[in-house]
């Protein structure tokens, strides 16, 4: 027989917060033999009334109710979650949370109406249907109890949750995925979950409530408009109830006395029994299982939670819980780390405020396991990223599915695979984050850099970034990049690693170069007058790229001159080199590009490391998407 909780020789530490830790954290031994109550005042759905009510309730527990057993936290839900207090037996301290709340602080948040709330004939005014708007604000209640639950896991005794609420209003299967995680996260915790519905006992008339207009047509008199007031204040409740059934705990609705609410927590967790089981089905498929408990007595009435989620490994989970695993993990600030990812962003300009940054993100082949499927070894990676401004503001996302088919799969673990993908972005500061899973066993890799989009208009020579590349593919159609030239597209190299029977690409652009004169010397410059601007226009820019080895100059290119723009629509003269690399021994080279604006009398030469290796034995080919094959690249060197 269980023996009830001794609630008169439980001792605690009275007046002061159970958590000693300075990161929230507590001891095993500072919560056993307590009950442990959180109070959840989810302020978005109630009204100022509402709000008030709850706290009297609240009020009159801690100073009638409240036992030396009992230890009781306050959170609050509005803009956002916050843990108002601890876990503690000090009423003052609980008094004062609670007195804190107030019925402005979760205005904004309230139900908007909807095709299936207060619907009356009416043709002579336009009501916009908030169901979208609302189905947000309901996934924020359900994932504010999802993360109450996982902050409360890892407390072995069992908890209970006081959920006061205005209702939760579910559309249909919207928030489906949302309310399950809020149950398989409070199951998981060993959290019941005790729904308050703060509204009391409500006179639900035809007519409507102070915030319904007037109505119009024939629903008043026929019975339509009560009963959809009905449907709509028992669509409100059903969440809160299935919350409740799911989690062994119980609902309280349509009654202005709250304080059976409180007497049910307590003796609930007064004495209790914890049974123990093994599943024989150990399919990880996170399907529900369902829980039936029989006794031999039958003057005895059980209560129990009647199921659980089984546990799901990535290969069961479903499509929305890998996109939600996505978003989270591109939303976490902790980094992933189970597959590498690497990183590389140039930038173009488009005009003289905007740029276009091209990113690329490799993934090296080792990292990525391949199943069979028919004759070639296939895999799938999801990348999704998102930039975001100084204030934290996302202002361009990415996100798609690679596939991946090759003739074999060890061929590929001594390659890469690289993704592209760009963003226009006007000059400032901006944050950058990418992540990448494999979809076969779920590993997931992330890499975030802020990056610096140049201000080059008070410059005297304006210039992109130097595309270095050993690869060309055929372009898509309709495609618009700066990387694309002739009709195909350069593929840039991240570590600047090549071999000698490769040839080594650059592209790069020079912006508004100063237009020449029309004179051929310059004791006729001096008088000459500038030439009108334009396309047309002529100019005079010089480049050539060097190779240094140490301090010896190992290659030169020869001299390339522009005397016109080739990129008229950023006026910009663009350069492309074909530089074949067998003349080069292996070895580690500075690579100096030499760029003067001879009309303008200004000039730059940055400089890149470039490690050149011998050509391996066999050349595997590397992984590319489900596509024709790619040619090989064109011979030839020089520039253009």
């Amino acid at each position: 027989q269980a023996a009830p909780l001794n609630e008169a020789t439980i001792t605690g530490q009275t007046g002061q917060s159970i958590f000693k830790a300075k990161n929230g954290v507590a001891l095993a031994e500072e919560l056993r033999n307590h009950r442990l109550i959180v109070l959840f005042f989810d302020l978005t759905s109630m009204q100022p009334e509402d709000i008030e009510r709850s706290q009297e309730a609240a009020r009159n527990y801690i100073n009638r109710q409240m036992q030396p057993a009992d230890l009781v936290a306050a959170v609050s839900l509005d803009t956002t979650l916050s843990l108002d207090q601890d876990f503690t037996q000090n009423k003052q301290l609980l008094l004062n949370a609670i007195n804190s709340y107030s019925g402005d602080r979760g205005q904004g948040f309230q139900q908007g109406s909807n095709s299936t709330t207060n619907q009356v004939e009416d043709t002579s005014s336009f009501t916009p249907d908030e169901q979208e708007y609302n189905d947000l604000n309901t996934d924020r209640e359900l994932f504010a109890i999802a993360s109450i639950s996982k902050s409360l896991a890892y407390i072995n005794e069992k908890k209970s949750m006081l959920y006061f609420s205005g209702g939760i209003q579910r559309d249909g299967i919207e928030n489906q995925a949302s309310l399950r995680s809020a149950i398989n996260a409070a199951v998981r915790a060993n959290l019941s979950i005790y729904s308050v519905d703060t509204r009391g006992l409500q006179a639900i008339s035809a007519l409507g409530d102070a915030s319904t207009g007037s109505l119009r047509g024939t629903s008043g008199y026929n019975g339509a408009a009560l009963q959809n007031n009905l449907d709509a204040n028992f669509n409100t409740q059903e969440v809160m109830a299935t919350l409740s059934s799911d989690t062994g705990g119980k609902a309280f609705f349509d009654s202005n006395d709250f304080s059976s609410a409180f007497d049910r927590i307590q003796r609930d967790t007064s004495a209790y029994y914890v049974l123990g089981f093994r599943s024989t089905d150990t399919r990880r498929d996170g399907r529900y299982r369902k829980l039936t408990i029989k006794i031999n007595r039958p003057d005895l009435k059980l209560e129990y939670r009647p199921g659980y989620y089984a546990p799901a490994d990535y290969q069961h989970s479903s499509r929305e819980d890998r996109e939600r695993q996505l978003e989270e993990q591109l939303a976490s600030e902790l980094p992933a780390t189970n597959v590498a990812v690497y990183m590389e962003t140039l930038y173009f300009r488009t005009d003289d405020t905007h740029y276009y940054v091209p990113v690329s993100i490799v993934v090296p082949g080792s990292q990525i396991p391949f199943v069979k499927g028919g004759d070639k070894d296939k895999a799938t990676l999801d990348i999704i990223g998102e930039v975001k401004d100084p204030a934290g503001h996302v202002i361009g996302q990415a996100r798609e599915t690679v596939k991946l088919a090759i003739d074999q799969a060890q061929q590929i673990r001594q390659k890469n695979v690289q993704y592209s993908t760009g963003f226009t972005l006007p000059i400032g500061k901006f944050h950058l984050k990418f992540v990448v899973r494999e979809n076969q066993t779920g590993r997931m890799g992330s890499f975030e850099t802020d990056i610096n989009v140049p201000d080059q208009r008070k410059l005297p020579l304006k210039m992109s970034s130097v595309v270095l590349a050993s690869q060309r593919i055929p372009a898509l159609k309709h495609a618009d990049s700066p990387l694309i030239r002739d009709g195909e597209q350069l593929v840039p190299n991240l570590p600047h690693v090549f071999r000698q029977d490769q040839h080594l690409y650059f592209l790069y652009e020079v912006y508004a170069p100063s237009h020449a004169t029309a004179a051929a010397n310059a004791d006729a410059a001096k008088t000459a007058k500038p030439a009108a601007k334009g396309p047309n226009a002529p100019v005079r820019v010089l480049t050539s790229i060097e190779f240094l080895n140490g301090t010896t100059k190992a290659f030169e290119t020869p001299l390339i001159e522009a005397s016109s723009l080739n990129v008229p629509a950023r006026d910009a003269v663009a350069f492309q080199f074909d530089v074949p690399l067998a003349g080069l021994k292996p070895g580690l080279y500075t690579c100096q590009i030499n760029v003067i604006d001879d009309a303008g009398g200004s000039f730059t030469f940055p400089r890149t490391a470039v490690l050149i290796r011998e050509p391996s034995q066999a050349t595997a080919p590397s992984a590319a998407p489900e596509k024709p094959a790619v040619p090989p690249p064109a011979p030839g060197n020089g520039g253009r």
